[in-house]
Parts: C-alpha cells; sequence; structure tokens
C-alpha cells in the first residue's frame, strides 16, 4: 500500500501522525531563523515548523513536509532488484525524499525481524540518534506492507543520498534523505543503510561483531571502491533468548 508519509504501525505503540510541539507565532510569509521558536529548538535534533504555526505553507522552514518535489523512477537493477533513479539533475542538499513506512515500537520490530527468512527483503530500518546528555532517541521504520518510493532505494558504501531525521509536528520524525553530492539525470540514488556515512565509523566492537555476522549478512553489489562486500547488519534487532 503507497503511503507519502509514515504511519502509526500495528502495534500501535508509536503515532506518527500526533501533533504535540506548540506553533510558531509568526506572522510573516516565511520564518526568521533567529526569532522562529521552531528554528531555535536546536541544531540537533531538526525541527520545522509545523501545523500549529501561523506562517505560510510557503515558509522556509516548510521543506519536508511538501513531499517529494524531484522527478524519480522506480527501475530493475542488474543485481540489486529494485531501485530508482533520477530523472532530473539534483542539487546538492536538495531534499529528494521521505523513508516513509509503519513506525513501530521495538519490540514489534524485533519480532517482525525475527520472524523472516534469509530468502526475505528487510526493509526495517532503525535510526539511533545519540543527543546531550548521552540519551539516544530510537525510531524504527518498516515500508514493507505500507510504504513510499523510499523502500526501493538501494545502499551504497558510497552513497550520494544521505539520510537527517526531522521533526515536524511530533518528536517523531521524518527519515528525509537529501542529495549528499550533485546527482545527474539517470544516476541511481543509494544511501548507507548502516547511517555512519558522514557520521563517526564503527568503533572496534562492533567491527568485530559485525566480522562475526557475516555468514547471516547479505553481499552488497553496490560495486564502489570501498565497498564492505556486505550490506550493514544491525544485531540489535536479534536479542538473545
Amino acid at each position: 500500500q503507497y503511503s507519502p508519509d509514515c504511519v502509526r504501525g500495528a502495534d500501535g505503540a508509536v503515532d506518527p501522525t500526533e501533533v504535540t510541539f506548540p506553533g510558531c507565532p509568526c506572522r510573516a510569509r516565511s520564518c526568521s531563523p533567529h526569532s522562529c521558536p521552531c528554528a531555535r529548538r536546536g541544531a540537533a535534533p531538526l525541527f520545522e515548523c509545523n501545523a500549529m504555526c501561523r506562517c505560510s505553507d510557503g515558509c522556509g522552514k516548510r521543506v519536508v513536509q511538501r513531499g517529494l518535489r524531484v522527478r524519480l523512477q522506480v527501475f530493475l537493477t542488474d543485481k540489486k532488484g529494485w531501485g530508482v533513479r533520477a530523472l532530473q539533475p539534483i542539487a546538492e542538499g536538495t531534499f529528494v525524499c521521505e523513508y516513509a513506512g509503519e513506525v513501530l515500537g521495538l519490540d514489534e520490530a524485533r519480532r517482525r525481524v525475527r520472524a523472516q527468512t534469509a530468502q526475505d527483503n528487510n526493509y526495517i530500518i532503525a535510526v539511533r540518534e545519540h543527543v546531550h546528555g548521552g540519551q539516544v532517541l530510537e525510531t524504527f521504520v518498516d515500508p514493507t506492507y505500507v510504504g513510499n518510493v523510499g523502500r526501493f532505494l538501494n545502499h551504497s558504501c558510497e552513497p550520494n543520498l544521505v539520510m537527517v531525521p526531522v521533526r515536524v509536528d511530533s518528536m517523531v520524525p521524518k527519515l528525509a534523505l537529501f542529495a549528499a553530492a550533485d546527482i545527474s539525470a539517470g544516476e541511481e540514488l543509494c544511501y548507507d543503510y548502516s547511517g555512519r556515512f558522514r557520521n563517526l565509523p564503527p568503533n572496534e566492537g562492533e567491527q568485530k561483531a559485525a566480522e562475526e555476522d557475516n555468514v547471516l549478512r547479505k553481499p552488497c553489489f553496490c560495486g564502489s571502491p570501498t565497498c564492505a562486500a556486505f550490506l550493514p547488519w544491525d544485531g540489535s534487532l536479534f536479542p538473545s533468548a
């Protein structure tokens, strides 16, 4: 089922449509980054103006919520199954699309992953944000049954997209994908499933665990010079009994 936005998962643990943030009082067509409360909530996580704000729909702080604005095409690749390519040039920094699907709680995400067979495609993504005070914010999105074009994006060890969690109406983020470089028409769009692109590299313990889990992992066919040979693996969704 197609949905341009995230929806509540079958477990009902998280409602991404709930509006919990107050709106800004700005009456200008576009909010000022120096005075708008939405812009001043902090650099990380990122926030946009929301449904309660008084600014116009054309406000510069409303980007991800406007949805898909570039022309994309789903196509069949040689080795990676379905993929997505650009049908127009996309400038670096442009919002491309959201990774939309069911927003799940941890228990339901684990249940679904553990129910998969080796032949199943895994679309569940786990995003962990390390914020001030050592707090970790976790978001689990599964577009297997409900989702948008984002589910067809392939992994690359040298991607041209970067995923950024963006908050609009609540602390449940939209998983927004932005162009990490200038992209040509016809070029396949990919992002790093591990989230390490433009973030910190894995520590020694994480690297050792990844090597030990190679027997369970699927091969990577991104073809980049720095290809890690296997798709990223999140062992946290396979808790020990």
